[in-house]
């Protein structure tokens, strides 16, 4: 999924303070919660919210029984369908933030609910609904000039660059509980962690190509770096060699295939099975099935290279970086100095 708001705009804002209920903090929603902004405000406002939504995990609203009663999707609905109800359903889905904001370690903050305009998803254009929750505030210094004298105070403030928890729904895809992209910076202990997703906006992962990608390289990099050991003899190095392999399938080709992935990558028939095994148990588990053919999503493959390490940490003294060839490299262990070592074989130094 590919995400661009250079041409948005931010049509309403309004600002709730949302306190944890158990603690008996305060829900603030005052009469008139819609704010008006200069250009200037606008346009940093939009930046701070948007700017964190890419490359990320696409779900969709969902409901155990039927999806009118998830909540936040029926007050989206309601703005989607006529943008004078804005004020009334942010106050709604203020007030439903609150409702859920009952374990002990959920901090208060406040509330930004937002709606843009022309923003484009997958080449389509259409409008978004932003809600955004900041749960700290930076300290900074505040300098004064007068026509004899400085003066300096310590003030506090939302941290323009940090989001802490947010949420953009975007006007597409209704029938499946529209398409959205989450945000959650901010988590204290389990417990708390599941309030955002699970009981304020209760999503399930949509299964697209990108998720479709980042699932399959995850599955693959637990089931290599967990399980294989459970049934074969596998040196570091090789699981290097495993993870580079498959990195590098993903990269080149446009559609998986896990036929082929299989065949290319792991090339041994008893760790296919054993990996197809371990990708069908990830399945039922997680109730999120992964077709043996998709198309490759580019983002999400970049994303997942940033945790394929392919690096081999010796002690504390020395980290090897494997890119290609692991039988360029060999193992073996020192009598004399009673420690392992490792021979590295290259043909010029750079």
């Amino acid at each position: 999924m590919t995400i661009n708001f250079s041409n948005a705009r931010l049509v309403n804002l309004s600002i709730y303070s949302v306190g944890n209920k158990e603690k008996g903090e305060p829900l603030f929603a005052p009469e008139i919660s819609n704010v008006n902004l200069t250009d200037e405000l606008k346009d940093v406002v939009t930046n701070y919210f948007l700017s964190g939504f890419k490359e990320l995990e696409t779900y969709n609203f969902w409901h155990e029984s039927q999806i009118e009663l998830n909540n936040v999707y029926n007050f989206s609905n309601s703005i989607f369908s006529d943008i004078n109800s804005f004020d009334l359903k942010s106050k709604n889905i203020a007030q439903h933030l609150y409702e859920k904001s009952t374990h002990p370690k959920i901090q208060g903050g406040e509330l930004y609910v937002s709606y843009f305009s022309q923003c484009i998803i997958d080449n389509d254009v259409v409008d978004a609904i932003c809600i955004v929750k900041s749960e700290s505030k930076d300290s900074f210094i505040k300098t004064n000039f007068t026509s004899n004298k400085v003066e300096i105070e310590l003030d506090s403030g939302l941290n323009i660059n940090n989001i802490n928890k947010g949420c953009l729904i975007f006007n597409i895809e209704k029938e499946n509980g529209y398409k959205v992209v989450v945000i959650d910076n901010a988590s204290r202990g389990q417990d708390a962690a599941v309030y955002w997703k699970d009981d304020f906006l209760q999503l399930k992962i949509r299964n697209d190509s990108y998720n479709q990608t980042s699932n399959a390289l995850g599955i693959y990099k637990n089931f290599v770096t967990n399980k294989i050991d459970e049934e074969f003899d596998m040196t570091k190095t090789d699981k290097i060699d495993l993870l580079n392999r498959s990195m590098k399938y993903f990269k080149e080709k446009e559609t998986f295939d896990m036929d082929e992935f299989a065949d290319e990558v792991i090339a041994n028939p008893k760790a296919i099975e054993s990996f197809k095994t371990f990708k069908s148990q990830y399945e039922d588990e997680f109730d999120t099935r992964i077709g043996d053919t998709f198309e490759i999503s580019n983002n999400a493959v970049k994303k997942q290279a940033r945790v394929y390490k392919s690096v081999l940490k010796l002690d504390k003294n020395f980290h090897i970086y494997i890119h290609g060839d692991n039988k360029l490299i060999e193992k073996g262990f020192d009598d004399e100095k009673a420690m392992n070592y490792y021979k590295v074989f290259f043909k010029e130094e750079q």
